[in-house]
This record gives structure tokens, C-alpha cells and sequence, in this order.
């Protein structure tokens, strides 16, 4: 850098008419800008190609994200997919649990609910009344007509009850123990009572047995079985017992998995004697609105493809990831979606979505309504959160394109222009210190020379001033 004195001096040294007369910091600054132009041109003309680059590149995956979430989003609604109705809700409500759902209508009669064991124990002055030592057991097994059949296939579960532990305390224990059977103290007119609440299903009754510690008794008084004298059954564990179509099928549980294929139903009421309907709604309408909305969307993006690659104006005409995405839109139409299906629906050229030769898509409606006629069932498995299907497909595309670990990739030539861009502005960076650095020696250079100029002219003023001095006097 020129000193603030150095560049005083020239100031003055210019303005007084000494030295050469020209303005030298002018000079060494034009001098070192041109110097440096054409690298700076460079490297400006290729940060505005990088930065058109990423913007067409980013735009590009912003509109991949939009469409995969969004479709995301509507599939998620579930209108496009025959889900099931119950027409009497209070009875129970249903949803799909699969891909595949079965067609028609059933009817659905509900006559008893599954329930949970329920036991209160005998009672206590206080929760804190300490109830003595021991082990207590709890076998599972039905529980009826004062008798109990252990089921073998759940094993009995101890739990130690330490010397001076309280109700409360032994509450505590058993649901730390995570059974199955959950236990709280109700304080009622009796007293503070311990119950017990097991499970739904007639199997998961229970029944406690007590190992006193001999030197702690009392710990017996929280034992029950059927028929003892001590503790109240306050309900008893019992299956849900319900009629499909007028077949009578039981489960342990309130929510049912297996009565109708494809179908989850959770039972909350009887209706015995009035079977409700359950079925299965027309998706036909909002699946042909769905594949015109995706066919738009397609295109929106393919023409967004198709300008960024374009031969001689495309910002993305040599980029590796946006050719490898323009060649996968181009197969999707044919792309099987539902490897697994064995009806007429396993591609979205099967729905109606057909490639033009410009890449663009169109809908062919009367192939998507002969599909949907042909095999509905298929169609709207199409359009479900399952690993294949319509939004997997698209929302796989998405993410391989925006993979940044994948160099072929529309998310690798981000990275690469980003790091790239990032390299140009650390080159101009350096280039504008280099080209500062000559300026301020230029600058030094003429103001130095700058002075020796106007020393040499006044040099030369005395001595044309000495001459004409004698020559006057001769």
C-alpha cells in the first residue's frame, strides 16, 4: 500500500505543475487493472455460468420435492384407495392394513366386546399400611365358573416383595414387573384397596398367588383365586365375539386383524340383533383426477428438463445428472411400479400415462378407466405408502436425483458446481490482492520517480535561470 504521506506529496508535487505533470496514482491503478482484466473476466464469466447452473439444477429438485411430497400428501388422504366404512361408527370403526384390499360389502354384528380382567383385593386402613414380605405369582389362564385353566403358553411371573413394603409399594412392584397386569390403589369406603386390570381376551385372565417370608407374614391377604373368600372380581376377561357376513368369530382383542382380509376393525359397541354395513367406496373418480394432476405436474417438469438441456442454450446441456434424470422420466411410463402384481395394473402406462417423443407425458383416460374396470383392486394399490406403487416410484426418483454422494447425479453436479463456485470466489479473492499488490508497487514506483522528476526540473530552472543571469551580464 502507497503510504497517506507519499500520496500527499505527489498530490502536491501535481498541483504545483513539478514532475511530469501526469497523475501517477491514476496510472498505477489503470496499470495494475489491466493487468489483471482478462483473469478477472474469466473468472466472472464462470462464476455467472456456475451460479445459472445451480439455479437451474436446484430448481429442477425443488420441483422433484414438490411433486413427491405433495403426491406423498395424497395418498396419505386415503381417498385413493377403496377404504372401508362402517355405517354405524358407535359399532366400529375400520382401515386398511395392506396393499390389497377385497371388494364388495359385509355386514357386521357385534355381540360382546372383549374385556380385561378386573380385581380389588381386600382392603387396608391406608396405602401405607405395610403388607408384609414375600413373592407374589401371577398366573394367566381363563377364569370362569369359579375355576381357573392355566394357559401354559404364558409363563407364570414372580415378583419380590421386600421386607416393610407398603400397598402402594407393592403396587408399584407389580407394575414395574410390565405383566400385562397394571395395579393402582383405590381408596373407597372399605378402605385403600389394591386393583388389578390384566388384558382384553378371556386367556388373559389371572389369578396371584403369595410365598410369605416367615418372618414377615401378612402377605397372603393379597392372594386370590377363584373362589376365595378375600378380594372381588369386579369383571372378567372375556373375547370379543362378533359375526362376519353371519359367521360367528371370536377375538381376544377389541381390534381385529384377520376377519376380513386387508381390513382392521375396532370393535366399541354391540349391535346384536342390527348388523351394520361395512364397504368399500368408488375411487375411480379421484384416481383419474390424481393421474391428470401427476400428468401436469410431469410435464411441468419435463419442460423445465427439456430447456435446462437444450443443445445450445440449456444451462445443464453437458451436466451428467440432469441427462441421467431426462433418461428416467423418459422410462417412467414404462417403469413396472408393482412387481408383485398379478393383475392388469403394474405400470403407469397401464393408468394411461404415456411419453411423446419430446419427452412430455399425456393421459390416455379410456386405458385408465378399461385398468380400473379390469382390476381395481390393483389400481388402487397403485396408490397406497407401500414400498412399490405410484408415489415410490416418483419419490425414488427424487432421491437418487438429489443423492450428493452419487457424482451421475442431479444432487452430485450441485455439489460439484457449489464447491466450484466456492473455488472461483477464493481465486478472485486471491486475484484482488495480487492485483493490489502491484498497484501499491506501481504507485510507489511513480511517486518515487514522480519526485526525482520534479528535482531534475528544478535542477534545470536554476541552471536556465544561472545562464541567462550571465548571459545578461555580458
Amino acid at each position: 500500500m502507497v503510504s497517506t504521506a507519499s500520496t500527499t506529496t505527489s498530490s502536491i508535487v501535481t498541483a504545483l505543475g513539478g514532475g511530469s505533470g501526469l497523475d501517477m496514482l491514476k496510472l498505477a491503478n489503470d496499470l495494475a487493472i489491466a493487468q489483471f482484466a482478462a483473469r478477472n473476466d474469466r473468472l466472472a464469466a464462470k462464476s455467472e455460468t456456475l451460479d445459472s447452473q445451480i439455479s437451474a439444477a436446484s430448481n429442477l429438485r425443488s420441483m422433484l420435492f414438490s411433486l413427491s411430497s405433495s403426491l406423498g400428501d395424497r395418498v396419505r388422504v386415503g381417498d385413493l384407495s377403496p377404504q372401508p366404512t362402517v355405517a354405524n361408527t358407535s359399532v366400529a370403526t375400520a382401515s386398511l392394513t395392506g396393499t390389497r384390499q377385497p371388494k364388495g360389502s359385509y355386514s357386521l354384528e357385534v355381540t360382546q366386546l372383549a374385556k380385561a380382567q378386573t380385581l380389588a383385593l381386600a382392603p387396608y386402613s391406608a396405602a401405607t399400611d405395610t403388607t408384609g414380605s414375600g413373592t407374589l405369582t401371577l398366573r394367566f389362564g381363563a377364569v370362569s365358573a369359579g375355576s381357573f385353566t392355566e394357559d401354559t403358553s404364558k409363563p407364570a411371573v414372580d415378583i419380590a416383595i421386600p421386607s416393610g413394603a407398603t400397598l402402594s409399594e407393592v403396587a408399584n412392584a407389580i407394575n414395574v414387573a410390565n405383566t400385562g397386569v397394571s395395579a393402582y390403589i383405590a381408596n373407597t369406603v372399605d378402605g385403600a384397596q389394591l386393583v388389578l386390570k390384566g388384558k382384553d381376551g378371556a386367556n388373559s385372565g389371572f389369578i396371584l398367588e403369595a410365598t410369605e417370608d416367615p418372618a414377615e407374614p401378612g402377605l397372603s391377604n393379597l392372594a386370590w383365586s377363584p373362589g376365595s373368600a378375600s378380594g372381588q372380581l369386579l369383571a372378567s376377561a372375556s373375547d370379543a365375539a362378533f359375526k362376519i357376513d353371519g359367521l360367528s368369530m371370536t377375538a381376544s382383542s377389541n381390534t381385529v386383524s384377520d376377519a376380513i382380509p386387508g381390513v382392521k376393525l375396532k370393535l366399541s359397541a354391540t349391535n346384536i340383533g342390527s348388523p351394520t354395513t361395512l364397504s368399500f367406496a368408488d375411487t375411480s373418480p379421484a384416481i383419474t383426477s390424481a393421474m391428470t394432476d401427476l400428468t401436469s405436474a410431469l410435464n411441468e417438469i419435463m419442460a423445465e428438463i427439456n430447456s435446462a438441456t437444450n443443445p445450445q442454450t440449456g444451462e445443464l446441456r453437458t451436466d451428467p445428472g440432469a441427462r441421467a434424470l431426462k433418461r428416467t422420466m423418459s422410462q417412467l411410463a414404462g417403469t413396472v411400479v408393482m412387481p408383485n402384481a398379478t393383475g392388469a395394473a403394474r405400470t403407469l402406462a397401464d393408468l394411461g400415462l404415456s411419453t411423446q417423443r419430446d419427452g412430455t407425458f399425456v393421459l390416455d383416460t379410456a386405458r385408465l378407466s378399461q385398468t380400473l374396470a379390469k382390476d381395481p383392486e390393483g389400481v388402487a394399490a397403485m396408490f397406497t405408502n407401500g414400498i412399490y406403487g405410484v408415489y415410490s416410484s416418483v419419490d425414488k426418483i427424487y432421491r437418487n436425483a438429489t443423492s450428493t454422494t452419487n457424482p451421475g447425479s442431479l444432487g452430485g453436479s450441485i455439489s460439484r458446481y457449489t464447491k466450484q463456485l466456492q473455488q472461483v470466489g477464493e481465486d478472485r479473492t486471491e486475484l484482488v490482492e495480487k492485483q493490489e499488490t502491484l498497484r501499491a508497487n506501481l504507485a510507489s514506483r511513480f511517486t518515487t520517480s514522480e519526485g526525482r522528476i520534479g528535482q531534475l526540473k528544478s535542477t534545470m530552472t536554476f541552471l536556465e535561470n544561472q545562464i541567462a543571469a550571465w548571459n545578461k551580464s555580458d
